[in-house]
Parts: C-alpha cells; structure tokens; sequence
C-alpha cells in the first residue's frame, strides 16, 4: 500500500504451520514499503466500475485476527462496524499491488471497488465521501492498512479515480460503514472549505493531545512553540459534562505539511496525533 510497512498478523495458536503461513502472507499482502508514489494504470472506463451492492458476508477466516502488530504498534479488529464513522486522510494503492493477496486472502484487483483499514471488519461495506468535492462511492473493505502516518484508509485505483484523488494521492474523506439491511445513510451535503474559502481543500487539524487539566494542555502547546509555523490552539469541548482541553495545530492547507508536521513532533517524542476535521 501507498507508504505502508509490511503487515504482520498474529496467527492463532494451534494452527498448522502451513495454514499459519498461509495467515502471514495473507496479512502481508498489500502492505510492502513503496517510497514512491503508486503507478497510474492504463487508461480505464472507471465510470463503467459498478459500486459494490451491500450485502451480509461471513467475516474472513484469517483477515481477522484479535490483534496484529506492525513496527511495534499493536492493532485489534472492531468486531463489528455497527455506527463506524471516521474522518481523515485517505490514500491509494495501484499497479504495484495489483495480483498480490490481501489481508482477507483474496488477490487485490485496482479496477474493483474495494478499500484497505486497520480495524475494520474484513470484508465491510463503507461509503467514501471526499469532503473537499462531495464525490462518494461505496467500497468493499478486504484488506489491512495504510499504516503510513495519519492516513484511515487506502483505497483502490478505481475508488481514488471515482473520487478525485488518484492525481494528488491523497485526499479528506469521511468512511462510514453500512450495515446490512438498513439504508444507506446520505453523504455529506455540502463539501467542507477552509474558512478563507480557498476552492478544493478542506479544514483539518492536528491534535496533539485532550486533557481533563487546562494547566496540561497549556504545556503541551508551549512545548509545540517553536516546532512548527502554524499555531497550536487549544479547543475545549464538553464530554459528557466534562470539559475536555484538545491541543491543536492548523489549520493546515494539505496534507503534506501534516506530514511534515508529524515528522518534527515524532523527533520531539509526541507520538500521539489525530487528524481533526472541522
């Protein structure tokens, strides 16, 4: 996948070495290191690519384990994806990858509607909706991944082309997963702007940290002073009666300033950060 790390599940005890092998190359799938941006395919009707029709599937017998490792993070599948809804920064997966098998066992193909996710149930039908034109499609999620920084979702070729972000990369979506049997919830409306209106791109942030104490939050961003050239703000909210002080930096206007971002708050020792959407 686009700037992901190989993918390393845990095999469940008590299988057969050859099956257990089975379950690594399957979760191995997909997810090689690719420093460079993922081949564009041949030219393709992608408007002629169906959208996947929704339906009740048994959960993948090895793409689902209770918890897999990659570079020393430990992930755990959501047992079901029951009201899942996320926003953040999708990526794509193309040429490189097309063949290989995926997490689930079945071989990627670029020109199917189809999806990678660290948690989501494998397979899990999800509507992608790019917040910064509306475009949305419904994908089929069979695979695990990206685990490139700040990224929730990689998509295949055809999804990124319906959508708008085959060309940049990358792209602000929201995924929102669909439960069999009850109706498709309606996208977004109205694509999300930057307040100074600047066409195509969408208000997200970085946050650093939420804190119960406002003294906490104070300090971490004292100690973002310096680090980056956007402002560090803090954004409190009540939770449940409780006021909670979020740590934030931005607005930013793409993602790889994020990136950049990232990069200097990893060497500082800030290794917790979530993209924020307005």
């Amino acid at each position: 996948m686009t700037g992901a790390p190989t993918s390393v599940g845990r095999v469940p005890a008590g299988t057969p070495w050859l099956a257990g092998l089975l379950v690594l190359i399957a979760l191995v799938a997909g997810c090689g290191v690719v420093a460079q941006r993922p081949a564009i395919p041949r030219d393709v009707d992608i408007a002629a690519i169906p959208d996947p029709v929704p339906r009740q599937e048994p959960l993948s017998r090895y793409g689902n384990p209770d918890s897999y490792v990659v570079h020393g993070r430990r992930y755990y599948p959501l047992k079901s994806a029951a009201g899942f809804v996320e926003r953040g920064i999708a990526s794509w997966y193309g040429s490189d990858f097309h063949g290989r098998r995926t997490s689930s066992g079945e071989p990627y193909d670029m020109y199917q509607m189809t999806a990678a996710h660290k948690t989501l149930p494998l397979p899990t039908y999800a509507r992608v909706t790019n917040l910064s034109n509306g475009r949305t499609a419904i994908v089929r999620v069979n695979d695990r991944g990206p685990f490139h920084e700040n990224r929730i979702i990689d998509l295949s070729y055809a999804v990124a082309a319906k959508l708008g972000i085959a060309d940049p990369g990358t792209g602000l979506v929201e995924v929102r997963a669909i439960e069999s049997g009850k109706p498709l919830v309606a996208p977004p409306s109205v694509p999300l702007r930057l307040a100074d209106r600047v066409p195509g791109l969408a208000s997200f942030y970085l946050q650093v940290g939420a804190f119960r104490d406002y003294a906490n939050a104070q300090r971490m961003r004292d100690k973002l002073k310096g680090l980056v050239a956007q402002p560090a703000v803090i954004a409190t909210a009540q939770v449940g009666g409780i006021p909670m002080h979020r740590v934030r930096i931005g607005p930013l206007v793409d993602v790889d300033s994020a990136d950049r971002i990232v990069e200097s708050l990893n060497r500082i020792g800030v290794l917790e950060h979530t993209v924020v959407l307005n």
